[in-house]
């Protein structure tokens, strides 16, 4: 593009106007700047191979060379970094951050503790914030971990309980219940 005029600053820096109004601005270090004919977007391109980008609405866009990450800030405050082995993390203004890695589980970070993790094949993890935990399977399962028991619950209705101390309980949909010792012995079946 044509240059319209060139300046050279006793600092080094050298500043060339083009004929289409943007301004390119090379310093001594081999940053360099450009700024649009508009007068709003703003290109930086460091030494080190970083970019800096602002565009008109106040969009950051910031590319880090040497890890080939993209971190984009929007002017809503919603930041959003993309990895080169393809992780996307947004992170909120609320707090509440959403990760999607590159087998494309999404995790979810809630602002209160909670974490809620969604697989591909459709399995749901939710952890509150007392570390008890609901896993509900694509298959219609459900499990719940708490710090006393590991409870299962069948789509027929069917619950099977496991206690830390190793004991089972077992009730079914018939009424019937089981109960198992830590080394697997039957103590109660009420079969029906």
């Amino acid at each position: 593009e044509e240059i319209e005029r060139e300046t050279a600053y006793p600092d080094g820096k050298v500043e060339k106007v083009l004929k289409n109004g943007c301004h390119l601005i090379f310093f001594p270090n081999g940053t360099w700047k450009k700024v649009g004919s508009d007068g709003k977007t703003v290109t930086i391109t460091f030494f080190n191979g970083d970019v800096k980008q602002i565009m008109p609405d106040q969009t950051v866009i910031y590319y880090y060379a040497d890890a080939k990450t993209t971190h984009t800030t929007y002017s809503d405050g919603l930041e959003v970094l993309q990895f080169s082995n393809g992780q996307i993390e947004k992170h909120y203004p609320d707090g509440k951050k959403e990760i999607t890695f590159p087998d494309q589980t999404i995790k979810n970070l809630f602002t209160d503790g909670q974490e809620e993790s969604i697989f591909p094949d459709g399995t749901i993890v939710r952890v509150q914030r007392d570390g008890s935990k609901t896993i509900e399977f694509n298959n219609g399962q459900r499990e719940l971990h708490t710090s006393q028991f590991k409870r299962r619950e069948y789509p027929d209705g069917t619950v099977k309980t496991v206690y830390m101390n190793g004991q089972q309980e077992t009730k079914y949909v018939s009424g019937r219940i089981r109960i198992k010792d830590k080394d697997g012995n039957i103590i109660i079946d009420t079969k029906l």
